[in-house]
């Protein structure tokens, strides 16, 4: 899932994770919301000052019969909402209760609001990348640059 994040969301990832799977998936940095904290807090210190930037940026992504939306805004008020309407206990190896705790770590590490919300869909693996790829397609909408160099805001402070 973060491949895909990474790739449709232009970019760059390497993360090197160990943990603690003979437990559970809450604490293995790969697969969990410790993961989520670490690539949140990366991507808000790769922005640095938010400048010059679109702040909002909605994504739609389809995955065979699954179609979800994320929009997100880049506001310095972390919050997160998530609608995933996952229906089976684990995919592969990954709870799916941990899959929404992801989005919310991202969020609150990086200092974003963001919903993510699936519309559509039966299976849940493909719900839940279709997610990730929307995602992806709202960071790179929200980052991309404007040729100004303003603070995105009326207050002129995020």
């Amino acid at each position: 899932m973060y491949t895909a994040l990474a790739k449709h969301g232009g970019m760059s990832l390497t993360m090197k994770c160990k943990g603690d799977l003979w437990i559970d998936d809450h604490h293995t940095a790969d697969r969990s919301p410790d993961s989520a904290i670490a690539l949140g807090t990366a991507f808000k210190q790769a922005l640095g000052e938010v400048r010059g930037i679109r702040r909002y940026g909605t994504g739609f992504a389809p995955l065979d019969e699954a179609l979800s939306r994320a929009v997100i805004d880049i506001c310095s008020r972390p919050y997160c909402v998530t609608e995933l309407g996952l229906r089976r206990e684990k995919i592969g190896d990954l709870s799916t209760e941990m899959i929404p705790h992801i989005f919310y770590s991202f969020a609150i590490a990086s200092g974003v609001t963001l919903h993510v919300d699936v519309l559509r869909g039966e299976n849940d693996h493909h719900r839940a990348e279709s997610a990730f790829k929307a995602l992806a397609l709202a960071i790179r909408e929200a980052i991309s640059k404007t040729g100004g160099n303003d603070v995105p805001s009326t207050k002129g402070v995020l």
